[in-house]
């Protein structure tokens, strides 16, 4: 990413001597207690549930009681994990900083502080100045003391000439975050291999759970213990991944969504990166993360700053309290998109390549019968891109099937004229070697030199965008379009991995320097087109991070859309981003990545949770599928602000891989949408009662149920959703629902139910 200010006064060139410093931040039900002693790197001695108010003795012995024992064999002063974790300091794991010059030396960097400055956090990415100075003793306790704060500390080691610019957050929704930027300050390069920051975890954390995956089956839990060694993830693969470890979380064992204490950590980048989970034989214990650099990436010329990612380190009881923070983060955000979310028709499953403009206007009058709002052209519109083996790279309208001079614009306005929005799709970082820009500039292919190409994926090769005559190709011929065209959204693909990803000239290693010049397209495209979105889509859903989401509006979870498999996809991507920037879609009867038939019920009862859309050839459907695709736009119409402000809520139950329990509740807990679904056979014919969590139990809710036009295959239900079925009103206390459950209707696997809970007290008032 591109360098960042870190607001420093003056060059740092020493310690301060002695200098001791202990800061208590505080912020949603969460502390975060900083301890610099004797200039030496930070090191966080309580990162967890709120300590209260604290005078400052108070904070000087807590510190005071975590300075561990020192055992035998080891050095002779107790070990301290800073937010850096280094040598010098004793900790014989995972060095924060790995790197050198030419010769070898300053490999160890021995940091100590030489200036801490505060500042208190009004909103993420808001503050406002306020004095913390450096200083030879602690200061007063009325700096001590914070509520959302941010904290810049200067490191420096003068002797190997390095200084480091530490930033610590913690949000008012609860989250910390971190990041560092690394200066060389001597006359000789320092080549960088890792910056990796770190936060410590208790004992009681003795359970691990992150993500594995692949293409069409992103985001698979997995769950293993937190033993001695290092659990590390890394990605190489150029972007997040489908395979990413994700969120890693560590927690008391059997942690769920409801229960258990929970530290979680993300690495907020879109490019290769790692997640780690480390334990010593002392029984010191950190969970960790960076960016994940090649040989030479990192080179840095004197004065010159590598800015590592940020770190999100969350803390919470129960899985959903741990997505809560995240969804809340993202939501505080200025350019947060909106609750209205526009229903889309891409037409990728309905055509393919088939670009032909009577079909296409046929979909779009289709679409907006149903009450679709956005419609989205997929691959295939532009050079000669009849199929995947060529024209990628030319965005220029194919003169075959959009001729001129007219192009596109007989369908957007044929769209537009409908009242809908118009989206293209662009895959703006690849190219077919059978392109004319390939032809024009192979140069500009990623290769490991000049006579070596790196093996095809999806019959295409990666641009490299950060040799600026490329980037100057890819935005000019992005924004040529869009300057022509009234287009309102992107759908923004990377269909491949990236190997032997090198400047071709040279050799280098360039995913870093491609993951910049990523992210600088995507800020100038949106800075020059106010009010465009952008989704990040990557061969599916192996692009969702933090950090992608600052600059794009909505993630494709999958390029699977079989309903069976998007439960678990969305249910788990919803660890992280809520359900607004989840694109999820109505595919066809018949899955086309695994075959699949599902009902449309089952298709569509999945779908809605999230931000919704069509993937089918409307003009296949039929009169009763189409009357059943506008009564599910209109729930989802009805609801989706409830599902886009609303808190994720998932309940924990025995038979967790044969009845699924999800919903959204909303802020006041006046207003609930659960889904409950066969996910396989169980071995009992009955499901037990329904426990529906996060309802408050001084209200009373009317229960409302929801199966489409279809009933579910094999559905027995129950007395009081035959009673709810018929329109009599079934009201339960919260408390019910909360604690003693409702009995759960019987299905065939891979059917679903809505249930819709309104709270009578609230529609009265």
């Amino acid at each position: 990413m591109p360098p960042r200010s870190t607001n420093l006064d003056a060059a740092v060139t020493a310690p301060v001597p002695g200098l001791t410093h202990r800061l208590h931040l505080r912020a949603a039900g969460v502390s975060v207690l900083l301890d610099v002693t004797d200039g030496r790197v930070p090191e966080i001695v309580h990162w967890g549930e709120d300590l209260g108010e604290l005078r400052g003795e108070e904070i000087d012995q807590i510190a005071l009681t975590a300075v561990p024992s020192m055992p035998q064999n080891a050095v002779d002063v107790p070990v301290r994990v800073g937010i850096i974790a280094q040598s010098a300091d004793g900790w014989v794991g995972r060095p924060g900083i790995s790197g050198s010059r030419a010769d070898g030396s300053g490999f160890a960097p021995r940091l100590q502080v030489a200036a801490i400055r505060r500042a208190d956090v009004t909103g993420p990415g808001t503050s406002a100045s306020a004095g913390l100075a450096a200083a030879a003793a602690p200061v007063d306790q009325p700096a001590l003391e914070a509520g959302p704060s941010r904290v810049e500390v200067d490191l420096v080691d003068p002797e190997l000439a390095l200084e480091v610019a530490l930033e610590i957050e913690l949000l008012p929704t609860g989250l910390l975050r971190l990041r560092a930027a690394l200066t060389n300050r001597g006359e000789a390069p320092y080549q960088l291999q890792e910056l990796t920051l770190a936060v410590p975890v208790p004992a009681q954390a003795a359970e691990l759970l992150d993500f594995a995956g692949r293409w069409a089956k992103e985001r698979t839990p997995q769950r293993t213990s937190f033993g001695v060694g290092t659990h590390l993830r890394e990605n190489r693969r150029g972007r997040t991944g489908a395979d990413s470890a994700y969120v890693l979380h560590a927690g008391a064992p059997g942690f769920g969504f409801r229960e258990g204490e929970i530290w979680a950590v993300h690495t907020a980048f879109s490019g290769n990166h790692r997640h780690l989970a480390e334990k010593l034989s002392t029984g010191r214990q950190i969970l960790g993360g960076g960016e994940l650099l090649l040989p030479g990436e990192v080179r840095l010329a004197a004065d010159e700053t590598y800015t590592g990612p940020w770190l999100y380190a969350n803390h919470a009881r129960g899985l959903d309290a741990v997505a809560a923070r995240f969804h809340r983060h993202l939501r505080s955000r200025a350019q947060h998109v909106g609750t209205d979310r526009p229903v889309t028709l891409n037409v990728w499953e309905a055509v393919y390549f088939d670009h032909d403009l009577t079909r296409l206007r046929d979909l779009a009058d289709r679409a907006a019968a149903l009450g679709v709002e956005r419609y989205v052209l997929d691959d295939g519109w532009f050079g000669s891109r009849r199929d995947d083996s060529s024209g990628l790279g030319d965005w220029v309208e194919s003169e075959d099937v959009w001729p001129p001079p007219a192009g596109l614009s007989p369908l957007i306005d044929h769209v537009t004229g409908l009242g809908m929005q118009f989206g293209l799709w662009f895959e703006p970082e690849m190219v077919n070697e059978d392109s004319e820009v390939a032809r024009a500039h192979p140069e500009w292919i990623m290769a490991p030199s000049p006579d070596r190409m790196p093996l095809r994926s999806r019959q295409q090769q990666v641009l490299n965008l950060a040799i600026p005559e490329a980037y100057a190709h890819v935005h000019g011929q992005m924004q040529a379009i869009l300057d022509r065209y009234d287009i309102g959204y992107i759908k923004w693909d990377h269909n491949r991995d990236l190997i032997e990803a090198a400047t071709r000239a040279t050799g280098a290693a360039g995913v870093h320097a491609q993951t910049e010049a990523f992210y600088r397209l995507l800020e100038e495209l949106k800075r020059d087109n106010p009010g465009l979105e952008i989704e990040s889509c990557s061969s599916g859903g192996a692009r969702v991070d933090l950090e992608v989401l600052e600059r794009t509006d909505r993630v494709w979870v999958s390029d699977c859309i079989d309903p069976l498999d998007r439960q678990q996809m969305n249910r788990w991507t919803s660890q992280l981003i809520p359900l607004e920037l989840m694109g999820s879609h109505i595919a066809s009867g018949r899955s086309h990545t695994t075959g699949r038939l599902h009902t449309l019920a089952f298709r569509a009862a999945t779908a809605v949770f999230g931000h919704l859309g069509i993937e089918w050839d409307l003009a296949s459907a039929s009169e009763d599928e189409l009357a059943q695709l506008r009564g599910w736009l209109a729930l989802h119409k009805r609801v989706r602000e409830l599902l886009f402000t609303g808190d994720l809520v998932r309940a924990d139950r025995a038979a967790e891989d044969v009845l699924w329990v999800s919903g959204v509740v909303s802020p006041a807990q006046d207003r609930a949408l659960f889904s409950v679904t066969a996910m396989t056979r169980s071995g009992q014919v009955q499901g037990g009662r329904l426990q529906l969590p996060g309802l408050d139990p001084a209200r009373r809710y009317r229960v409302q149920v929801h199966l489409g036009d279809e009933r579910p295959h094999g559905l027995i239900a129950p007395v009081w959703m035959r009673r709810a079925l018929d329109g009599e009103a079934v009201v339960l206390p919260g408390s019910a629902l909360l604690r003693a459950g409702i009995d759960a209707p019987v299905l065939d696997p891979e059917q679903a139910i809505l249930l819709e809970l309104t709270s009578p007290e609230a529609s009265a008032s």
